[in-house]
């Protein structure tokens, strides 16, 4: 049945990794278009007033909702979801209780401790960490790695300005996760009507670095066109087959994850492993990117999906 749905996002655009979000706006309308819906793309502020008037002319609408944060804030994109339950619009993706759960790293990684899922340790000032203990500065509310480069990982006390320096120069709350040495692996969820399904789980290869750049994903390597390592890292699949005890793992961790945290729809949960096989939860993405290129669609297309199939997938868990 054909429907009319509103594709909503809050982008500043002055920032490469929001203006992305305009880019998986763009790709999902012309999905929408060839699977027979109709759509629109609409910025939302703070004053919300695109929802309300969207509310009031097609209350029987389905949002596909790219809201990460609203003006560059990611701290308040839940607002978005909170806003759509009050108006009765119905909307893809995590619900309002599922944003708020996971908009803060720090609220996120205390309740995963609480229910004994493996997450590296961490501390909110700089001057509690132990000495000669190297971590990773990072932004407690902000996702796509924003403020996260070479110099994020420090040892000791050094968190303790570095975590000043970086509040300073991006605004926010920084603090220091323990900095797991190892593998990255990125595991999507997708709702295919009967529940989440974990789709092809990819291991992030940081083999085409630049010497001495440290195996993160970070904000240059992601966004930045003139930085060395932009676009230098791949994915490789097939951990399935090489490693079936370790997906299965990273699968189990991430079922659990969801379940914990009330997700819906689509999400992503982000993981490090350790040189003894130990799997880490670092973050649970409840928008991940949707940009035809990113790590969500390629997993989906693994899994035998094509980027309309995807989209239909999460627009029908609304």
């Amino acid at each position: 049945m054909a429907r009319f749905v509103p594709i909503i996002h809050g982008a500043a655009l002055e920032r490469a990794d929001e203006a992305d979000t305009l880019i998986a706006a763009e790709a999902i309308a012309g999905s929408l278009a060839r699977l027979g819906h109709e759509s629109d793309v609409f910025h939302v502020g703070r004053n919300f007033a695109a929802l309300v008037w969207l509310a009031e002319s097609y209350p029987d609408a389905v949002v596909f909702n790219l809201v990460e944060a609203l003006n560059g804030d990611a701290s308040v994109a839940h607002l978005a979801p909170a806003l759509m339950d009050r108006l009765g619009l119905a909307y893809t993706g995590a619900n309002a209780s599922a944003y708020t759960r996971t908009l803060s790293k720090l609220a996120v990684k205390r309740l995963l401790r609480a229910e004994s899922l493996p997450t590296p340790d961490w501390w909110q000032s700089g001057a509690d960490v132990p000495q000669g203990r190297r971590v990773i500065v990072k932004s407690v509310h902000e996702h796509g790695s924003l403020g996260m480069d070479a110099g994020s990982i420090v040892t000791g006390k050094a968190a303790e300005a570095e975590i000043a320096r970086r509040q300073r120069q991006f605004g926010g709350t920084f603090f220091a996760e323990a900095f797991i040495e190892g593998r990255e692996f990125n595991v999507a969820l997708l709702d295919d009507g009967k529940g989440a399904r974990v789709l092809p789980i990819p291991e992030i290869d940081f083999s085409g670095l630049p010497a001495m750049r440290p195996a993160i994903v970070d904000f240059g390597a992601k966004w930045d066109e003139a930085d060395p390592a932009y676009h230098r890292m791949d994915r490789r699949f097939g951990l399935e087959t090489r490693e079936p005890a370790l997906a299965a793992g990273l699968a189990s961790l991430a079922m659990r994850a969801w379940d914990l945290f009330g997700l819906r729809g689509y999400a992503r949960v982000d993981f490090r492993v350790d040189a003894e096989g130990q799997p880490f939860l670092l973050e649970i993405n409840v928008n991940p990117a949707l940009t035809p290129d990113a790590g969500f669609p390629a997993a989906a297309a693994v899994a035998g999906l094509s980027y309309d199939d995807m989209v239909d997938r999460i627009l029908n868990a609304a």
